[in-house]
């Protein structure tokens, strides 16, 4: 019986002209990263999955505690704040999960970069499938509390699986852009966790939209818009929550300013793709 053999010829400008086509023929690589990565997550932990629901269900008892009973801001229409809150805290976490992992991949698949060619994109693109998975146990999460609350979904929360793609989009870009600025410039690996920590506090997730553009007004909320999660979160809340007004204008500058940064994350990795293994 003859075993079929695959034979790489890498040519000069070989990575430019086939690149696009490489991903495609390099998918298993891809799916091996993705299932280590899931592996890695949970190996050896004592919690197991538990530490994808622990963090954003305590994250929003003390969200709800602070801002909603403390600090007394109100909640979206008769929605429970507490269901209010975990609707937003869907997508920034998945939003963080893929930005975290993604922005230190490449320095964490160094042994693998230097040893043989591959299109490095399929690292940070592997990276986001722990988010995913996290994500879907959240889901289980918001349907338990769904169920506690007595809260029916709407129909619209079948936009959901679009607006979870529309999140990834948001964290691809920078996070693309950040990964390969953290090869050269290892200051990032502090920077990614400050930029996360900012972004918490500077998206509506503990508190409503409304309660933001009351605060500030049309001239400043358009520029606060002009954060992609502003859209993502609004649409979250619009697909769970069943709020009857679609947040358009929301939506469609995340989706503009997301897209702006992927290319941008795009053009910045694949420009400095070769010099990898030369510096990590």
């Amino acid at each position: 019986m003859s075993e079929a053999k695959t034979e790489v010829v890498i040519e000069p400008s070989r990575g430019a002209l086939h690149y696009w086509a490489d991903l495609w023929r390099y998918r298993e690589l891809f799916l091996i990263l993705a299932w280590r990565d899931i592996a890695v997550r949970y190996k050896q932990t004592v919690f197991g999955v538990l530490w994808a629901i622990i963090p954003p269900v305590l994250t929003m008892l003390i969200m709800t505690v602070v801002f909603g009973r403390v600090a007394g801001l109100p909640s979206q229409g008769d929605t429970p704040y507490a269901l209010m809150v975990f609707a937003g805290l869907l997508p920034w976490q998945l939003f963080s999960s893929a930005l975290g992992s993604s922005g230190n991949s490449l320095v964490g698949s160094a042994h693998l970069i230097s040893k043989v060619y591959f299109p490095r994109l399929i690292i940070p693109g592997a990276a986001l499938a722990v988010s995913l998975i996290d994500f879907c146990i959240s889901l289980a999460v918001l349907a338990g509390l769904m169920i506690w609350f007595h809260f029916l979904p709407p129909l619209q929360i079948l936009a959901l699986p679009l607006l979870m793609l529309l999140a990834t989009l948001a964290a691809l870009g920078p996070g693309l852009l950040l990964t390969a600025l953290n090869v050269t410039y290892r200051d990032f690996r502090f920077i990614i966790p400050f930029i996360l920590q900012f972004g918490l506090y500077v998206s509506p997730v503990a508190f409503s939209n409304d309660v933001v553009r009351a605060k500030l007004g049309e001239t400043l909320y358009l520029l606060y818009a002009l954060n992609p999660m502003v859209g993502v979160i609004e649409g979250f809340r619009w697909a769970i929550l069943g709020h009857a007004i679609f947040p358009i204008f929301e939506v469609i500058l995340a989706l503009v300013v997301s897209l702006l940064f992927v290319l941008l994350g795009l053009k910045v990795f694949r420009a400095t793709e070769r010099t990898f293994a030369d510096v990590i």
